[in-house]
């Protein structure tokens, strides 16, 4: 909803509709279909109305679209005219009939279409440029389940891709258990050769006590930075600095792999993640002769919300984003197999699919590039239907 842009215009332009053409008209008329039953005749002059030269906007016109037809017919206009019915219009339900003033009442009835629903008449309509419709996931409802804050730029993405998001986050960050741990980690980080981030929050929860403890990005000197991917990468960039190395592959596996590859034998390095977190990381760089400090930045907990489920059966996709946000959603969803039919199950790398799978919810579609523009891309593969 935009303040000051009326419905009239809005729906048109997301059906691809032009209000005016050069080739068909220069002005365009805005009137009701829906009359204060208590009055005794009609204010509408259909003799001024029915222009062939103009564009002509019904709002609320459903009700009473068979005798608006029937008057304008009647007053000239001719029946070959282009009609289009906007309904939902800018919603993800959105849908356009096209008919004439000859055929539109007919195809009303057969197609069942009711409102809420703006009505178009004139030969603009012949110009249509269909956008919105035509998005990749246009009339999806897509279930977020990442935590609160974290998810707008995917939830942007997906309504430009069409779809509808309803965001429910399954999981939140809280301190972790050993908070002296977290700020001592910080304190003394110039004692490493490295410091390796496996998340954005992990990076955010970094500068964050690192700021409460009256530091700043220069505390790490000539300390190397280890991003587990692009995006916990660009976290680094509001402090100023920049990772020297960034796995190809975002998962521990490789992340272990090749930074052991750009370590030394002795090399320190701290670990500066999810408390949570899979040991696979640590567990293989000391195999291999790397000294690991692991420390718990925050802790992720399972949010309770009682409309939780509600809102995963209501919608046609659920997005998991890492492990913990499938078990988030099993805690809010106990009989989530049983609303598994019908839906498209999303995960956006190998982990967060292995552990749907796990809990009986065997994906659909696993990005190929870990990120959520890549389970985006993914998603928008998937066949209409």
């Amino acid at each position: 909803i935009v303040p000051g842009i009326t419905s009239a215009l809005a729906a048109p332009a997301y059906a691809g509709i032009p209000i005016t053409h050069r080739n068909h008209n220069t002005s365009f008329v805005v009137a009701t279909g829906h009359e204060d039953p208590t009055k005794s005749t009609s204010s509408l002059d259909f003799a001024k109305l029915a222009n062939p030269s103009q564009t002509l906007v019904f709002l609320m016109a459903m009700a009473n679209l068979a005798q608006i037809v029937a008057r304008l017919r009647e007053h000239g206009l001719a029946d070959d005219l282009p009609v289009a019915i906007i309904r939902e219009g800018t919603k993800p339900q959105q849908a356009t009939l096209i008919g004439t003033l000859a055929t539109i009442v007919d195809d009303v009835a057969r197609e069942r279409f009711a409102a809420p629903a703006i009505v178009v008449i004139g030969n603009v309509v012949r110009e249509r440029i269909p956008w919105f419709e035509e998005g990749p996931l246009f009339g999806k409802r897509v279930l977020v389940t990442r935590p609160a804050g974290g998810a707008d730029a995917f939830v942007a993405a997906l309504w430009e891709a069409g779809a509808e998001p309803v965001c429910a986050p399954a999981i939140a960050f809280e301190p972790p258990d050993d908070e002296r741990a977290a700020d001592e980690g910080v304190r003394y980080v110039r004692a490493y050769a490295w410091v390796v981030f496996t998340s954005a929050n992990g990076v955010r929860a970094f500068f964050e006590r690192l700021a409460r403890q009256g530091g700043d990005g220069r505390r790490l000197g000539d300390v190397r930075i280890a991003a587990i991917g692009p995006k916990t990468a660009a976290a680094l960039e509001p402090v100023g600095l920049r990772a020297d190395f960034v796995a190809s592959a975002y998962v521990a596996e490789t992340l272990a792999a090749e930074l052991f590859a750009g370590t030394r034998a002795g090399d320190r390095i701290l670990l500066y993640r999810a408390q949570e977190a899979r040991d696979v990381l640590p567990q293989t760089l000391r195999e291999r002769g790397r000294s690991v400090d692991v420390v718990a930045a925050y802790k992720t907990v399972h949010t309770r919300d009682p409309e939780f489920a509600a809102a995963a059966a209501a919608t046609d996709v659920w997005t998991f984003t890492s492990a913990s946000t499938v078990a988030g959603f099993m805690a809010n969803v106990p009989n989530a197999t049983a609303l598994r039919e019908g839906k498209i199950v999303g995960c956006i790398g190998p982990v967060a699919a292995e552990a749907a799978r796990a809990a009986g919810l065997a994906p659909d579609v696993v990005a190929d590039e870990y990120t959520s523009e890549g389970l985006l891309r993914a998603l928008e593969l998937v066949p209409a239907g």
